[in-house]
């Protein structure tokens, strides 16, 4: 689903920790952590994973042990292609850690290894995230920024608060307003993905259309090793709480419709819609943006399978790393495996998959009162219309849904070819796109 980072087996591969999105320049050791990030790069190429997993520190060693890493490995592999070679790295610092990215081209797309060390120099922390070119990034041609302000705002309190940003239309109000839901993974509040930030796109162009938007930090972006902690992780937590406090946050903005606050869900973001209203009934409508309807397990099997038939170089081995994603998700199965809910598969725990799989999105949907509207792209090899027409079966009877297809937009909502090299292209949603959503919000009263 994209968490959203590109892959879903990639997207929820949060392993241990990382630092915060606000980072410093290391010091003189950046170069000998560089080299041991790109060794331990090198080693999981060669499958020497009982090597790889030497430099881990000892959370590290008890989540990631050599069996767990080398499924990691396979999925990632099974997901990106074979690894090409090692382009790059770059040093960064984060509360109290050390942090290499090791840019990897892979056969079908670029891939930064986020590898965290500690004091002690040891691993601490990993991460398999799309490649981050976004420096370059430049606000959509349809974004009027004279015609909104941004202002930073902080959603909930205490410790799990998160930074955000509210773009706010110029004028007295009161506006309507909406929150955006993340995909899956450790998402910024722009959603980046490669060179392409989705959320600010969406935020800026529906506040050029006087559409109050709040965007923000995912929990597991901005406190990366207190979520690794928490032993019962659901989808709640990461993502479901987080955005009932945006919806608060907004109603009681000034200038602000409260009774016209609205919830935009992508992705992962798009499956969880339900849990949210459960919580704060008062949203005034819902916005399911390639929001998948089907357990993620079977999701991540249909992803890897067809990513793997776009390599026509390597069938042997794409066809030994199916199996090897087919077997590790068949543990989800298992009857046997709620007795260890702490069990890792394809990166995460088994506790979380479980709760994941118990939503059935379009089901849960038909027990909502408020007006909905379903976006999908027709380029979407991660979300697919077998999801859409899972929706449109659901609900297509309720005259205040609307359904909303789009044959050349791909799981960003921006022109694609079906491939992962899509989330490489610098683009942005397309304006019609955005021209929709506004129009559908403006019309729900």
């Amino acid at each position: 689903m994209m968490r959203s980072r590109v892959f879903v087996v990639l997207a929820i591969m949060l392993l241990c920790c990382s630092g915060s999105h606000v980072f410093a320049q290391l010091g003189a050791q950046a170069t000998d952590l560089s080299d041991a990030a790109k060794t331990f790069v090198s080693t999981c190429e060669k499958g020497d994973f009982a090597a790889a997993v030497q430099p881990f520190d000892a959370t590290m060693q008890k989540v990631m042990p050599a069996e767990k890493l080398r499924a990691t490995w396979q999925a990632l592999i099974g997901q990106a292609g074979a690894l090409k070679h090692q382009v790059r790295t770059r040093a960064m610092k984060a509360q109290g850690y050390d942090i290499v990215f090791v840019t990897c081209e892979f056969a079908l797309v670029r891939v930064d290894v986020k590898v965290v060390f500690d004091a002690k120099k040891q691993i601490a922390g990993l991460f398999f995230l799309p490649a981050d070119t976004s420096i370059d990034y430049r606000s959509a041609p349809y974004a009027r920024l004279t015609s909104f302000r941004s202002i930073e705002v902080t959603l909930g309190s205490g410790e799990w608060a998160l930074p955000g940003t509210m773009t706010l239309p110029q004028g007295k109000g009161p506006f309507p307003a909406l929150v955006l839901v993340h995909g899956s993974g450790p998402q910024d509040r722009d959603e980046t993905i490669g060179p392409n930030k989705p959320f600010r796109d969406l935020a800026e162009g529906l506040a050029s259309q006087g559409i109050a938007v709040v965007r923000y930090e995912k929990r597991t972006h901005a406190y990366p090793q207190k979520m690794a902690k928490l032993k019962n992780l659901t989808v709640n937590e990461e993502s479901v709480y987080d955005a009932v406090a945006a919806v608060k946050l907004l109603q009681n903005t000034p200038g602000i419709d409260p009774k016209r606050v609205f919830v935009l869900g992508h992705s992962l973001g798009g499956m969880i819609l339900h849990r949210v209203v459960k919580l704060a009934p008062q949203v005034r409508g819902l916005i399911s943006m390639a929001g998948g309807t089907r357990p993620l397990d079977k999701v991540i099997l249909e992803q890897s399978t067809y990513i793997a038939s776009l390599d026509k170089k390597d069938s042997v081995e794409n066809v030994k790393r199916i199996a090897a994603i087919r077997a590790d998700l068949a543990r989800l199965h298992d009857p046997n495996i709620t007795k260890t809910p702490e069990t890792l598969i394809m990166g995460a725990s088994v506790h979380y998959l479980l709760d994941i799989n118990t939503i059935n999105p379009p089901r849960d949907a038909m027990r909502l009162t408020q007006p909905m509207l379903i976006l999908q792209g027709g380029k979407d090899y991660q979300v697919t219309e077998v999801d859409f027409a899972n929706w449109k079966s659901a609900l297509s009877g309720r005259k205040d849904v609307t359904f909303k297809f789009y044959p050349n937009l791909f799981h960003l909502f921006m022109p694609g070819n079906k491939t992962p090299a899509d989330y490489e292209k610098p683009a942005h949603v397309e304006k019609h796109v955005v021209d929709d959503i506004a129009t559908w919000i403006k019309g729900v009263r």
